[in-house]
């Protein structure tokens, strides 16, 4: 069985070096776990350097963690649908939020339960994924006000996520801008005021003002130890917290070329390969269905060729035995679906 290996003390140092840079600039760290799919032994290893809120996409990870005892803040980072608001507002410390049909549910479910569910409202700066338009921000907040069973906590924004736009001084400015005026028309605090995310690491270095800006809500720099607009790797952080282990199932010399008639895979794709002679063709126990192979890396001098839904095939530049096994490095989009496959073992070193 393929297993993700992953190590609790590189994810706390990366925690704990993260929290300390940007409190230098009196930016709070949220951290967002919804890569491992909200593990409660990675939530609890950021809880013990000091973080309070934990992130996640979906409130079933929420419940889980919170099954498994893990005390924190938690905040749901995908929009709520109708269907699940009463969920949300169950498990749900905040929500970030476009929507007022939504929000309106939110404050009907808690006045229910007896609670006020705190709304992050999410601006449009250019992305294009979730998010209000500027223009249309204070026809939100005025509907907002009046509801008794929501408080309007803060305000976001998402950049270099769908649209790969970057968050540059320019769009800072202008989303501090756009938290100051909120707070001064509507004679209201803001107490999170969350610029971004793993993508806003060079500006939060280059910048000598942050602004209103108070939150950032930090994923893949705390799983992976990169920045999320060119895949860099932060200075004194660890890029390998988390290790595929896969084991060798065929070890042949084969031809690199396939022969035959070429038609359709089983992805509906035509390949194209080139002919390079005889290689070792390697094959593992892995595939498409647990795995994004373009986002995995052998730490051995060996190349991924390509998959099919449960098998890799690599070409090694030396023989391997079948039963030995190859580490791989992964990319965020790898650890996600390797969290949310039953048929990788999870290993906490």
């Amino acid at each position: 069985m393929p297993r993700l290996e992953i190590d609790i003390n590189k994810i706390k140092h990366n925690t704990k070096t993260l929290k300390e840079l940007f409190a230098e600039k009196g930016i709070s760290v949220t951290a967002v776990i919804k890569g491992v799919t909200g593990s409660p032994e990675v939530a609890n290893a950021i809880l013990e350097c000091g973080i309070t809120t934990i992130a996640v996409s979906l409130v079933q990870n929420i419940k889980k963690m919170k099954e498994f005892g893990v005390k924190a803040e938690f905040l749901l980072t995908r929009l709520p649908t109708h269907t699940e608001v009463a969920e949300v507002v169950e498990y749900a410390d905040i929500s970030l939020n476009s929507e007022i049909s939504t929000i309106k549910l939110l404050s009907e479910h808690s006045l229910k339960q007896g609670k006020r569910h705190k709304v992050v409202l999410m601006l449009e700066l250019g992305d294009l994924r979730e998010g209000i338009l500027p223009e249309d921000i204070d026809s939100v907040i005025e509907q907002i006000i009046p509801l008794k069973g929501v408080v309007l906590y803060g305000i976001g924004v998402n950049l270099a996520c769908f649209g790969g736009v970057k968050p540059t001084e320019k769009k800072m400015t202008e989303f501090s801008q756009i938290a100051d005026r909120i707070q001064e028309k509507y004679n209201i605090k803001l107490h999170m005021i969350s610029g971004g995310n793993s993508a806003n690491y060079e500006w939060f270095l280059s910048t000598k003002n942050i602004g209103k800006i108070n939150n950032l809500r930090i994923g893949e720099a705390i799983l992976l130890g990169r920045e999320t607009l060119h895949r860099n790797r932060i200075p004194k952080l660890y890029t390998d917290a988390f290790t595929l282990i896969c084991e060798v199932i065929e070890s042949k010399i084969k031809p690199s070329l396939p022969y035959g008639e070429i038609c359709q895979n089983a992805f509906g794709d035509t390949p194209e390969f080139a002919d390079i002679g005889n290689i070792n063709r390697i094959i593992i126990g892995i595939g498409e269905q647990d795995v994004d192979t373009k986002g995995i890396k052998p730490r051995i001098n060996a190349k991924v060729i390509g998959a099919s839904s449960d098998h890799l095939i690599l070409h090694s530049k030396n023989h391997l035995e079948v039963g030995s096994e190859i580490e791989f490095d992964i990319n965020y989009s790898t650890l996600l679906w390797l969290s949310t496959s039953p048929y990788v073992k999870k290993v906490f070193i």
